[in-house]
């Protein structure tokens, strides 16, 4: 389990997050859902360790990951396929197989979970080629691949569907709905409700530094015509007395 609790994160003295609570549930997939800028990233970053909280704690499976011996053995992590300051970011001039063996290497892993985690992801014919020949959803999959090698019991995503065709986001979903099933705890950030609505066990939704919704998606759309109408209208500004007269 993922756990945050009461987390600030403040940025020059701006806060990004205000106190924010976050609990990840093994067998669950949690999807996070927010404006540009609500804070996402940042609760991600935080959740996994690469950030320190200002103030409030993070617990992976009851311990703080900065005293994790091998922390990805206990958290998968991807960021993004470009993103800056991810720990398992490519040197684009190596090839896929040679950015797994490096991580295996440099984290003590299996060498032969290089092979399986390549055939999970779909990079199996292409692992030879150098990563900046990849496409987008060429460089997704190999992040998921780098998150996926040590076989962690948590994971974090940021909008992984970016730059995948119609067959890599329908594999997507079956990869992400086995995760949970295996019993990981798992939380992707992302603006696709499509996909929410179709994988997702719970929603939590951050504005503007606060989580202001933490439910099960069933329960969130309750009462509502699709999830994104609830989440409309859970954000939605609520209109002065008198406004559009």
């Amino acid at each position: 389990m993922i756990a945050v609790t009461d987390a600030t994160v403040r940025f020059g003295g701006t806060p990004v997050l205000d106190r924010v609570s976050l609990r990840v549930r093994d067998g669950r997939l949690t999807y996070l859902l927010g404006r540009n800028g609500a804070g996402k990233s940042t609760l991600l970053r935080t959740a996994c360790g690469i950030l320190r909280p200002t103030s409030g704690t993070v617990a992976i499976d009851g311990t703080d990951p900065r005293r994790l011996g091998r922390p990805a053995a206990s958290i998968g992590v991807h960021l993004g396929a470009d993103a800056a300051g991810s720990p398992t970011g490519p040197n684009p001039n190596h090839t896929g197989r040679r950015h797994l063996r490096w991580l295996s290497v440099a984290g003590g892993f299996d060498d032969a979970r290089v092979t399986t985690v390549l055939r999970r992801v779909g990079l199996a014919d292409a692992a030879d080629r150098r990563v900046a020949d990849y496409s987008l959803g060429m460089r997704q999959r190999l992040g998921i691949a780098a998150a996926l090698l040590p076989d962690p019991p948590n994971l974090i995503f940021d909008e992984p569907v970016n730059g995948l065709d119609i067959d890599g986001i329908r594999w997507l979903r079956t990869l992400l709905r086995g995760l949970a099933a295996d019993g990981r705890a798992v939380v992707i950030a992302s603006h696709l409700f499509d996909e929410v609505t179709r994988t997702g066990d719970d929603i939590v939704v951050l504005e503007r530094g606060r989580i202001v919704a933490d439910r099960p998606v069933a329960e969130f759309v309750s009462g509502h015509d699709d999830l994104e109408s609830a989440y409309l209208d859970l954000i939605r500004p609520t209109e002065p007395a008198g406004a559009g007269r």
